[in-house]
């Protein structure tokens, strides 16, 4: 049993215990839903959760071979039940046309009224990573707006499970920058973003490379609003970029 702890719970991943609402994996080169379930303990309490999420196996995914993973989270606009609107934006949209995207794609959908939740998150991370055939020196993690916050907590929270992040428009706890310093992360903002000001991803720039962080750096969109993920999504550099990293080095 593995233990993921957070201040206000513990998550415990229990051997066998996950479900998923589809009863294989996908076949490569589609997406389908799925569902990762798992106990939490609040307040010495045990609970079963679930976390219902996308999961992509690129064409050329052969079960042998082992591949990158791509954790995608959304923004706020995407929250509740409806797993389809995860698919509006970024990677979970862009597998539906691309079959040969060159990850493993994991799109979890975050419930109504919540923010996302660190431990839950690399739990998902770690039970994909178990199962099927993935690179775990090239484990990735993206999000925009609400899951540029996402992006950014994750990593400070679990810095050794991720080669490198990509936050979009979002921000994070500038006090974390020690932590975050070996991470490669390219962070990306509009310059007239009214929802998520571009200060809240400078002020993470600044703090990583104040403490002596060279392998952050900041792309700013001119006359751009809170949309920067669509220009960042339909770069190809940025996914060379995150594949150019591995873990450890």
């Amino acid at each position: 049993m593995r233990r993921l702890m957070m201040t206000a719970f513990t998550i415990l991943v229990i051997p066998g215990l996950p479900a998923r609402l589809e009863a294989a994996d996908p076949a490569a080169g589609t997406q389908t839903a799925e569902e990762f379930s798992f106990k939490v303990r609040v307040d010495g309490e045990k609970t079963e959760t679930a976390v219902h999420y996308w999961l992509f196996l690129p064409q050329q995914y052969d079960g042998k071979e082992k591949l990158p993973l791509m954790l995608f989270l959304h923004g706020a606009g995407e929250r509740g039940d409806d797993l389809e609107v995860v698919k509006k934006w970024g990677p979970a949209k862009i597998v539906a046309s691309r079959t040969d995207f060159p990850f493993v794609v994991a799109s979890p959908q975050c419930p109504s009224g919540k923010r996302w939740n660190a431990a839950a998150m690399a739990a998902l991370v770690d039970d994909l990573a178990g199962r099927l055939s993935i690179d775990k020196t090239r484990i990735y993690v993206t999000g925009l707006s609400m899951g540029g916050y996402g992006s950014w907590d994750l990593m400070a929270r679990y810095p050794k499970i991720f080669a490198a992040g990509v936050p979009i428009c979002g921000g994070g706890d500038p006090g974390t920058a020690e932590v975050l310093k070996e991470i490669p992360i390219w962070v990306f903002h509009g310059d007239k973003d009214t929802t998520v000001p571009l200060a809240r991803s400078q002020q993470m720039v600044e703090a990583i490379k104040k403490v002596g962080g060279d392998k952050v750096k900041l792309t700013i969109y001119p006359g751009v609003g809170h949309n920067s993920w669509s220009a960042t999504y339909a770069n190809q550099e940025v996914y060379d970029w995150l594949l150019s990293h591995r873990r450890g080095k």
